[in-house]
């Protein structure tokens, strides 16, 4: 019998789906986050949520912001949780000059898409990204219909 893990379960801790409706995403970093004890326990039982979050540069550093972990009642009973307080990306200094001259200079927004589990850490996957005007968002809805489309013609046309 091999040593592999005999349950596979998903890496994935939380989804901003609506990202790659709202913005053209480009260039994609990971970033470690800093937490605390009782954020982990409530990542671990599934209490994230990263759909409105954002990331800003102040002083140097990279913040996550509008990402909300709600706290266990059994695991933080003695620790005061905020939910929703700014949480420090962990990256490295070339990675943060790149982000920092895209967001300044380029006007690019910078946008959590994903966080996961990289074996006992939580990661933070980021991607700077454009806005989308209306008009670009009913061609990606009018592309992602056509290939949906088009799939189930070939699907029937090959049976």
């Amino acid at each position: 019998m091999s040593k592999k893990k005999l349950k596979q379960s998903s890496n994935t801790i939380a989804l901003n789906k609506k990202a790659r409706h709202e913005y053209f995403l480009e260039d994609k970093f990971e970033a470690g986050i800093s937490l605390q004890g009782w954020e982990i326990k409530s990542i671990r039982a599934g209490k994230a949520n990263i759909s409105d979050s954002y990331v800003i540069i102040k002083d140097g550093e990279a913040y996550l912001l509008g990402a909300e972990i709600q706290p266990l009642n059994q695991a933080s009973s003695h620790v005061y949780c905020e939910p929703d307080r700014s949480r420090k990306l962990l990256l490295k200094r070339r990675e943060l000059d790149k982000l920092i001259g895209a967001a300044e200079r380029e006007g690019y927004s910078i946008v959590a898409t994903a966080m996961y589990w990289k074996g006992p850490w939580a990661k933070l996957e980021i991607h700077l990204a454009k806005g989308k005007k209306s008009h670009d968002k009913r061609d990606t809805v009018k592309e992602r219909d056509w290939q949906r489309q088009k799939s189930r013609i070939l699907k029937h046309s090959v049976r």
